[in-house]
């Protein structure tokens, strides 16, 4: 019943009340609100301060480099750079992750053309005790990103628009015309793509094969006379699977072997089979290692660039500012504040999130 961030801060008070010598934490934050981070980080200087030791796995550098004494960096399976955490910066470490230099700024920005017409409209949207009147519009081409705290309904927008939970009230338009959307097959069925927040539980098949997992929204497309041509399923996993760069020792192996990065590529690959015409990404690159988190930044920017229209949604506030062309601001189920991008800042949404500042909304 609970969400993927409470469900994570249970595992965390879970692992402190059972009073351990070593605890070991893998990628405590990743579904944490920036204070409830601090919050922790606090908690892990408290529990070395009074004798335990705590191995803390993590993507964000910035808060490896804030708590940690030693650092170890690890590369396809072997330990590549230990060192004191105060001979260390992000870029070092990121360099050392990937093995090559990868910047840590995000992709240039093409705004979508002006004339570009608006593929998604939703009209006030609602359902009991989760949204609110909701209402936004995204272009062909435009990455439209939804901030605000975890439990402001975000992710409950992403799962209303793509049928996977009922509404009350509110409509939804694909290129200006009305459309009811029967589920998640029916929102397959009209172009409309989800990413959800959690791969493992809602987004893949964990025990199934890469291939599978890439196929499985769009068998027919791989069937004649009733049966499925592995040897299709094959040829086009691996054609997307170059294209992503997925790196797997197969197409056949489980997708539980691969890394985060790789296992959220899948999910982009099981999508673009059948490109849609929208693409809602919940937390696209949630667990997942820097040089990865590059390659998704530059595949979802493609994918704009390309036409498809993009709704982001993520925990990191730098990323939703530094992918999307309009920001709006989510807080207590509604949509409280719209930026454009050159007006986006932190501290104007995270105002808006807080309550802190009045801002005109035009979605």
């Amino acid at each position: 019943e609970l969400r993927t961030a409470e469900q994570q801060k249970v595992e965390i008070m879970r692992a402190i009340a059972r009073d351990a010598r070593l605890i070991v934490m893998d990628e405590p934050t990743a579904a944490l609100t920036r204070a409830e981070s601090r919050r922790l980080l606090e908690i892990i200087r408290q529990l070395a301060a009074a004798g335990t030791s705590v191995l803390l796995i993590s993507h964000y550098l910035d808060e490896v480099l804030a708590v940690c004494d030693t650092v170890t960096v690890m590369r396809n399976g072997r330990i590549v750079r230990t060192a004191p955490a105060a001979n260390e910066t992000e870029q070092s470490l990121v360099n050392a992750m990937v093995g090559r230099d990868v910047s840590l700024e995000y992709p240039p920005k093409t705004p979508p053309p002006p004339d570009a017409p608006t593929v998604l409209e939703v009209r006030g949207l609602s359902r009991r005790g989760a949204i609110e009147d909701v209402s936004l519009s995204i272009r062909a081409g435009e990455i439209v990103g939804l901030a605000g705290l975890v439990g402001s309904g975000r992710t409950e927008v992403a799962r209303a628009i793509f049928g996977a939970d009922p509404v009350e009230g509110g409509e939804i338009l694909l290129d200006g015309k009305p459309v009811r959307v029967r589920g998640p097959r029916g929102a397959s069925r009209l172009g409309i793509a989800l990413l959800p927040e959690s791969r493992k539980e809602q987004g893949l098949v964990m025990m199934r094969s890469v291939r599978e997992n890439v196929t499985l929204s769009t068998l027919p497309e791989f069937a004649a006379a009733g049966l499925v041509s592995r040897r299709r399923e094959r040829a086009r996993t691996q054609e997307l699977g170059r294209d992503l760069a997925i790196r797997a020792s197969s197409v056949d192996a489980p997708v539980s072997t691969l890394s985060g990065g790789n296992q959220q590529k899948v999910l982009f690959a099981k999508w673009l089979v059948r490109p849609p015409r929208v693409l809602i990404a919940d937390e696209p690159t949630r667990g997942v290692d820097v040089g990865a988190k590059r390659q998704i930044h530059e595949l979802i920017r493609e994918l704009a660039a390309r036409g498809m229209a993009v709704l982001l949604i993520s925990s990191e506030l730098e990323e939703v500012l530094g992918l999307s062309h309009r920001v709006l601001v989510m807080r207590r189920g509604r949509i409280a504040a719209s930026y454009s991008s050159e007006e986006a800042t932190m501290e104007r949404v995270m105002a808006a999130a807080f309550a802190t500042e009045r801002a005109e909304v035009t979605t």
